[in-house]
């Protein structure tokens, strides 16, 4: 979640009531920023990864695994160096929703050379040596996308207790105490997100229905609100804690100006479905195995504010919109010229900031699209910050942008910053193993590179990747789900890998694929977005061990997105139905998540072998030192692959 801003939160009847002065200044903060920097050009191709962290606490005689509460004790101790010397430091660390969460990211960004290929996997193992300085004997760090049991009795260490009937969430299964409690920002999300809803949010999973399943699987909740709002043969989970408690991978990219930056936004919001499913990493919620591989829904309903008349349920009485998906969900109009005809879907925004934007000469797109974002209320307010210098302040438009949360965020440079316009690509799951999230990386990145020199376009309708993003959390979507994705993504300005389609019309622009077709190719059809990557290396001059770094990685991709390799979400899920004390009966033990945890760390650490997800790739790189190693890497950008 970034820097937080410090100050006393207010409760959310003093948020509601200032509504309208943050939209009010936010969108003139976004008017006097955009005119301010509208014609920068010339920045450097910059881009940067976050990865989110559990400090997991292993218990070898009692055989158990819980969530260590231990972040506010580890985390100053992470950023002492940056507040020393924030040029200086190889990483940066930031808290994150949950106390057992940390978010680590490179000290600086990588820059245009393929060569910074070579350590980003070196920097991410020293991001977690860092952390495992400040541990306790038990814990470790883990990149997991979601904790098996999180939310069931005695899943902390040390153990708290759900509080119903108060507190911030009033949650059933979450306590509040394991809310991170180093910034108020956080249990002030949640307390208002449930108030501003009217009722607690509902998240419901489909459970898996294995042999011995109850059917219907149905829990006795105790709590009438809750028993409303469970389905049957769903997981049933009430607060934020259960979707921002989750751990996720995000890039950030750095365009050379805003048009760029447009223009990337559009072409890579069609691959965050098919991201997302490549990365799944999340099938076991609450002690259960449900019939999903991905956080994204769940996150989208863990923070859905929306009331019942903004959802529909009820006549708009006292709100002003219906609003047809949470403030975490997909993105729902396009930015640049080239994707204005596919957006398709209506998009709800408030008039009267749209007619604002225009007369202030922003363009009808991008106007839309921040009038889009300003249906939002604030649902997190802090008192010292209420009246700012709309002409050198963006906190309140920050306010409102922060807490959108979609697949892709449109970032404008930060006042009085180096930094220039930004994309940040958000759907990826977090992965077991460094040498993965850096293949995932590097594939994005490189991705960038191409649609950028060869000028693809993989524009599709917005209705069509809101449809790719549900087909993408199913169980084993990237086996057994076909994604709609454009025919042709060649320009004429593009290599000619790809046979062009005839006249292109409306109806035979796009069509369904695998992500094995979409990513390795279709013979004759389609030319596979890997073949274009090796397309755009082999008219650069890349040094061996860069080469021997990106090859390693677009193995990986290749052989997980053919099915050869299975994901962490189906590699999960066949751990636990193997496991000897699994009764087939959907529910995961204390047991199976102790050794299904400690098998993912003997992974993480290359001490166990793990051809299913990684292949006959070595990390040979794990048993170097790390310090050593990515010295080597970026005083000389050399690998350790040879």
């Amino acid at each position: 979640m970034g820097l937080l801003t410090e100050g006393s939160p207010l409760t959310w009847e003093e948020t509601k009531a200032l509504a309208g002065h943050v939209r009010k200044h936010g969108v003139t903060q976004f008017i006097n920023l955009f005119h301010r920097l509208k014609d920068r050009q010339g920045d450097i191709l910059k881009w940067g990864d976050e990865v989110e962290y559990m400090i997991v606490k292993f218990d070898d005689v009692k055989r158990e695994a819980k969530l260590s509460l231990r972040a506010d004790d580890v985390l100053p101790k992470l950023q002492e160096k940056e507040h020393r010397d924030p040029t200086g430091v190889k990483s940066l660390w930031r808290p994150e929703y949950a106390a057992y969460m940390i978010e680590g990211t490179p000290g600086k960004p990588y820059g245009g050379l393929l060569a910074h290929f070579n350590i980003v996997e070196a920097n991410m193992r020293r991001r977690r040596e860092e952390a495992e300085q400040y541990l306790k004997e038990g814990e470790v760090v883990m990149s997991l996308t979601s904790f098996p049991r999180l939310g069931c009795p005695n899943f902390t260490d040390p153990p708290t207790v759900p509080t119903p009937n108060n507190g911030a969430s009033h949650s059933l299964f979450f306590p509040d105490d394991v809310i991170f409690p180093g910034h108020p920002r956080f249990k002030t999300l949640t307390r208002n997100i449930r108030e501003r809803r009217g009722e607690k949010v509902a998240i419901n999973l489909p459970i898996f229905k294995d042999k011995h399943t109850p059917s219907p699987f149905k829990e006795e909740l105790n709590d009438g609100e809750s028993s409303r709002a469970a389905l049957p043969d769903h997981v049933y989970m009430d607060c934020m804690g259960f979707g921002m408690g989750c751990c996720c991978l995000q890039l950030t990219f750095q365009a050379c100006n805003i048009n760029e930056a447009r223009t990337l936004y559009d072409q890579l919001a069609p691959l965050c479905p098919i991201m997302l499913a490549f990365t799944a990493a999340s099938p076991l919620y609450r002690g259960y195995v449900t019939d999903v591989d991905c956080r994204w829904n769940t996150i989208s309903c863990s923070v859905d504010c929306r009331t019942k008349e903004e959802r529909g349920l009820e006549p708009l009485k006292h709100c002003k919109f219906q609003i047809p998906k949470s403030r975490y969900d997909s993105i729902d109009s396009y930015l640049s010229p080239e994707g204005e005809k596919y957006n398709d879907v209506p998009v709800v925004k408030d008039e009267e900031i749209y007619e604002q934007l225009l007369q202030a000469d922003i363009d009808p797109l991008l106007a839309q699209h921040i009038a889009h974002l300003f249906i939002r209320d604030s649902v997190s307010l802090f008192s010292e910050r209420i009246h700012q210098d709309d002409k050198n302040d963006t906190d309140h438009f920050e306010n409102i942008q922060s807490t959108n949360w979609q697949t892709m965020r449109f970032k404008p440079p930060p006042p009085n910053s180096s930094i220039g316009w930004r994309v940040e690509f958000r759907p990826c799951e977090a992965q077991i193993t460094d040498f993965e999230n850096a293949a995932i990386v590097c594939f994005v990145v490189l991705l960038t590179r191409v649609i950028l020199s060869f000028r693809l376009n993989l524009i599709i309708p917005i209705s069509k990747v809101d449809e790719n993003m549900q087909k993408a959390q199913k169980r084993d979507a990237i086996r057994n789900e076909k994604f709609w994705f454009r025919k042709d993504i060649t320009t004429e300005d593009s290599p000619t890998v790809a046979t062009s389609c005839c006249q292109k019309t409306e109806c035979n622009v796009y069509t369904q694929m695998t992500i094995d077709q979409i990513i390795n190719g279709k013979d004759g059809e389609f030319p596979g977005l890997i073949p274009l990557i090796n397309s755009y290396l082999s008219g650069m001059d890349v040094d061996a061990d860069t080469h021997c770094t990106i090859q390693q990685y677009l193995k990986l991709i290749q052989r997980r997105a053919s099915g050869e390799l299975l994901t962490t979400a189906a590699w999960m899920r066949k751990f636990v139905r193997t496991h000897p004390d699994y009764k087939f009966d959907s529910v995961v033990s204390e047991k199976i998540n102790y050794d299904l945890l400690k098998t993912l760390y003997g992974i993480q650490r290359g001490e166990i072998s793990c051809p299913e997800l990684l292949g006959t790739s070595t990390q040979s790189k794990t048993q170097d030192s790390i310090p050593v190693v990515l010295e080597r890497a970026e005083n000389g950008l050399i690998s350790s692959c040879g």
